[in-house]
């Protein structure tokens, strides 16, 4: 009876993607109308291993069959094994690399000093110059005073390495919020972002028509995407080739495009990790907590759409 269940759940859903990708579709086949585009520009798509089951070369393997440029993970601190084992699957299958630094401590002193020691290491190996470092800076109960000496110091090591530092617009993090994200800005006009605003979708219950202007701000500022459709009650949709998401997935897009254009416009790189998780960030059914999409279908679709749309 339940193996019926799962197989009918199955195979409904397989037919309904089947018959209804049709949003996702129609973004891919409509390039940005951009009359000039800088011979510079450059659009590297970056995979996310969190949720991969499997060795780094196994992940790398996979990744370069499905066309990605890159990929984007943790960087191993004071692991020289698993740091040895990224950079020959990077070397063996050709392919980029973004670094995540951040971390967990509650205490701000004992979290910035971890910090440092992990984003320090990462910018200043030698062995492959990543393509940027993003950072799950600070935390969302810190002052003011105690997460801006996050950005403070990527500054600082940004100007000494030419590595490009970004900050994740994510929940939990210093920049949880658009609104106090804007004071950051305000006081950091040399901040670059990297936009997950998924997350703010999420926290703020919208679709953040109340704080566009926060949003354009946010915007001019970004080099780095995230690319996870989010809606007013959640960071996740479930799939979003589905009709129903239809209105969030277009905003998502408006929102990249308008960072896309600036990037052609100007010939300068712009990086997109496709982003959709595992559960739980992937709804699942309950009991059997069997995930109501194929993550890593899914990204692979939403790589392929944003090629078509912004290459």
């Amino acid at each position: 009876m339940k193996q019926d269940r799962r197989e009918f759940i199955k195979n409904s859903a397989a037919g309904s993607a089947a018959l209804l990708l049709s949003s996702m579709e129609s973004f891919a086949n409509q390039p940005l109308p951009i009359p000039e585009t800088n011979k510079n520009y450059a659009l590297k798509i970056l995979a996310t291993s969190w949720g991969f089951q499997g060795t780094m070369d196994e992940f790398c393997a996979k990744v370069k069959k499905e066309g990605y440029d890159g990929i984007e993970l943790w960087w191993p601190t004071n692991n020289k094994k698993a740091q040895d084992d990224i950079f020959a699957a990077l070397k063996k299958y050709d392919l980029e690399i973004g670094f995540l630094c951040g971390g967990s401590q509650s205490n701000p002193q004992e979290h910035l000093a971890f910090f440092k020691n992990m984003i320090d290491a990462a910018a200043k190996q030698n062995i492959q110059r990543p393509l940027y470092i993003n950072n799950h800076s600070g935390r969302d109960h810190f002052s003011f005073d105690d997460n801006k000496k996050f950005i403070e110091h990527t500054q600082a090591l940004a100007k000494e390495t030419g590595i490009l530092i970004c900050h994740e617009t994510h929940r939990g993090r210093m920049l949880f919020a658009a609104h106090i994200t804007r004071k950051f800005i305000e006081s950091f006009p040399e901040l670059r972002l990297t936009l997950d605003i998924s997350h703010w979708c999420n926290v703020h219950e919208s679709l953040l028509a109340d704080q566009q202007e926060t949003v354009e701000m946010a915007l001019s500022r970004t080099d780095h995407i995230h690319a996870r459709i989010g809606h007013p009650e959640g960071p996740q949709v479930n799939d979003p080739r589905a009709p129903e998401w239809e209105p969030v997935v277009k905003q998502h897009f408006e929102w990249w495009d308008k960072i896309v254009e600036r990037k052609k416009k100007n010939g300068e790189l712009v990086t997109i990790l496709t982003e959709f998780g595992p559960p739980d960030y992937m709804p699942t059914l309950p009991y059997t907590k069997q995930p109501l999409g194929n993550q890593w279908e899914i990204n692979v679709h939403m790589m392929q759409v944003l090629r078509k749309r912004y290459s």
